[in-house]
């Protein structure tokens, strides 16, 4: 039950002049990838060695330049993978590793043994600010944690002269979202008077939402705010790193970048402790649908996934932005007819810029096939259901006979409770429209059509178990082919032809044709459908079809 007063808002930051709104992002940010630290340290059952190597090497194939390779200083198997990436030159030349610290000086001096060796490492320090981190768990006072940090950042660079490997330090104010911001920016201000970067020669000022605390706006300005006060801004790169608490870490990076953020940590599919780090597979993305190149690539995406979900033990969630199996997926009725309709004008036009009702990203971009994208249940509607067909089976249905069609797809779809493949949708078709012969059946046809397109037909037919062979004339097949039905025993007293379409299912001389037809019967519409190489073949047993629908409901 809610209590009134056991939560307070989160209070917003003073930015009259606030700038980030305006700004639209315009490159990739700088990528660093934290599965095998911030992700591995989340998961149920560690990565071992050699899952470790797996997934590194499938961070350097995506395209990371910047990888967070753990916290050698606090466990062995991260230490010894360190060893193992130096000993057998696992890292390509243009990847920096990143190892991470506490603000500790035993830590320090194993993480400066540990990359000793690597020709450029970031060492990642960090210790906790917020308030409630200063008062409940470490009592200490303000100038107290900043003097944690300095005082590690002082020892870390002396080390560095021990060392041939170049070091690049980055610097986080943990739990930095919920720390006031004079205090982040006095630890900040400490910690690089003490490095003293330059413009030639950077650190990182690594700013994390530990605790997503407010709304994405809040951590914007945060971040703008840091930007406009910080004295050494040239030679730092603001780095972000945001968790996903109030499933909000995705837009509180983008905002963070518009507001100065040049540098985004995070995992794939948004592993990270608690709800998750960012996502930085729906960060990349995002940036496509932008027309921004990310600089990374997910493909084969499905060889990621499943990589990932073999090491991790946590499956891809059908909904997850862009790679879950049913985000290009409609059920819907109305979807499927637009998206079957943008697909289709997209063609037609050959247009180069993408712009599909529903669809934000190509599918065919990160490998999917347009045929799943329609699929079929009970809220399914006729475009749907036609674009199945016709994608899968060759089918163009008239549009007056779609709904037809959709009714016995959706009647199905509700007696089973489930979707319907795409084998059970075309075997409804074949069996409501195109393969009916009870009670009235075709056994031979014989036409004698003059070039004025008169016709004489002569039909053997089965007719509730008899026999019968029947002669009609008339203006064309089918015409005569009716006429002749008239002669057999309680036929219905109206028939008209209102509709008529056919079309070739392939090229060659042996291709079938496929031929529909809606005939109005004791005032009622029926349509049929009949498949034949021989297109004269077709219709008259599209009229079957309809003829037999008539006689099951009439």
């Amino acid at each position: 039950m809610f209590e009134e007063d056991k939560y307070q808002p989160f209070p917003p930051v003073s930015l009259p002049n606030r700038k980030w709104p305006s700004k639209k992002l315009k490159h990739a940010p700088i990528w660093c990838s934290v599965d095998l630290r911030d992700g591995n340290q989340a998961l149920a059952t560690p990565m071992n060695l050699q899952q470790k190597v797996a997934f590194f090497k499938m961070l350097v194939r995506i395209g990371f330049k910047y990888i967070e390779v753990g916290f050698p200083a606090a466990s062995a198997v991260e230490y010894e993978f360190l060893q193992l990436l130096q000993r057998d030159n696992l890292i390509p030349a243009d990847v920096t590793v990143q190892v991470l610290t506490q603000a500790r000086e035993d830590q320090i001096r194993k993480t400066i043994q540990a990359i000793d060796g690597l020709p450029q490492a970031i060492v990642h320090v960090y210790n906790s600010t917020s308030k409630a981190q200063r008062e409940q768990v470490f009592a200490k006072s303000e100038e107290e944690i900043i003097q944690i940090a300095v005082k590690a950042v002082t020892l870390l660079k002396e080390l560095t002269k021990t060392t041939k490997t170049k070091v690049i330090l980055e610097y986080s104010p943990e739990s930095f979202s919920a720390t006031e911001l004079p205090i982040a920016l006095a630890i900040g201000e400490a910690v690089f008077d003490a490095w003293k970067p330059t413009k030639q020669d950077k650190a990182i000022f690594n700013l994390p939402a530990t605790v997503e605390m407010a709304t994405p706006n809040v951590f914007a300005d945060q971040i703008e705010w840091i930007c406009e006060h910080i004295s050494h801004k040239e030679a730092l790169i603001i780095s972000l790193h945001t968790h996903n608490d109030r499933g909000t870490s995705v837009a509180a990076s983008e905002l963070g970048l518009l507001a100065g953020g040049e540098r985004i940590e995070g995992s794939l599919f948004g592993n990270g402790e608690r709800t998750g780090n960012v996502d930085l597979i729906t960060l990349a993305y995002n940036l496509i649908t932008q027309g921004i190149d990310p600089q990374l690539s997910f493909e084969p995406m499905q060889e990621i996934i499943d990589l990932y979900t073999e090491i991790t033990k946590i499956p891809v969630h059908i909904r997850h932005p862009y790679v879950g199996e049913l985000v290009y997926t409609a059920f819907s009725g109305s979807h499927q007819d637009a998206i079957r309709k943008g697909i289709t004008y997209r063609k037609e036009h050959n247009l180069k810029v993408w712009n599909v009702p529903y669809l934000p990203l190509d599918p065919q971009d990160i490998n999917r096939n347009y045929d799943a994208l329609v699929r079929i249940n009970s809220q399914s509607g006729k475009g749907g259901i036609a674009y199945v067909l016709e994608q899968e089976y060759g089918y163009f249905l008239p549009k007056a006979m779609q709904p037809f069609v959709a009714k016995k797809v959706q009647e199905q779809a509700e007696k089973n409770a489930k979707e319907l493949s795409v084998v059970e949708i075309g075997t409804i078709f074949e069996q409501s429209f195109v393969s009916l012969n009870r009670p009235l059946q075709l056994e031979k046809l014989q036409i004698n059509q003059t070039m004025e397109k008169a016709a004489t037909v002569t039909s053997y037919i089965v007719y509730n178990g008899k026999q019968y062979t029947l002669e009609g004339k008339g203006n064309g097949v089918l015409d005569a082919f009716v006429k002749s039905l008239q002669q057999l025993p309680s036929l219905f007293s109206s028939i008209q032809f209102l509709d008529y379409s056919e079309h070739s299912l392939a090229k060659g001389s042996d291709a079938k044709a496929m031929a529909y037809i809606a005939m109005e019967i004791n005032e009622t519409i029926f349509w049929g459908a009949g498949k034949h190489t021989n297109i004269n073949y077709a219709s008259v047993y599209a009229v079957i079809s309809a003829l037999n629908q008539a006689f099951a409901i009439l």
